[in-house]
């Protein structure tokens, strides 16, 4: 069955299988946390949205980055503490986030949390609420 056609809100940055890299900037930003920290701000992002949190793209293997998707263009709108990197196309920066596909094997990336038609992308102020709770540093 053609996934694309069962669920039409799919969007189209997500490839079909495996996982392509996407241009942070384009179709949505991401907000970068590495190990430990990214591990907290991921529950506390859970635990406050009902387990609805919106994409969060997980690495399995090195340094265990957790990509969070924003709407694009709008993850320079908040300050981020040391250690948390806003990869948009604002500033000149160019950046590309490895994007698994829904299912099958998509090795070393995975969702830790899905997109869904109701929450497509992560809301910006509820994650820097949780990188706040997460890092304890609040601004």
């Amino acid at each position: 069955m053609n996934e694309r056609i069962a669920a039409p809100w799919i969007p189209t940055w997500i490839p079909a299988s495996g996982h392509a890299l996407r241009h942070a900037g384009i179709h949505f930003d991401a907000v970068r946390i590495r190990g430990a920290a990214a591990e907290r701000t991921a529950w506390e992002l859970l635990l406050a949205t009902n387990f609805e949190a919106g994409p969060v793209v997980q690495e399995i293997a090195g340094e265990r980055n957790m990509y969070f998707l924003l709407p694009p263009q709008t993850a320079s709108d908040f300050r981020w503490p040391p250690g948390v990197r806003a990869l948009t196309r604002r500033d000149g920066c160019r950046a590309y986030v490895g994007v698994p596909a829904l299912t099958g094997v998509t090795w070393p990336l995975v969702w830790r949390s899905e997109p869904s038609a109701r929450v497509p992308f992560v809301r910006g102020e509820l994650l820097r609420e949780a990188v706040g709770k997460a890092t304890g540093v609040v601004r």
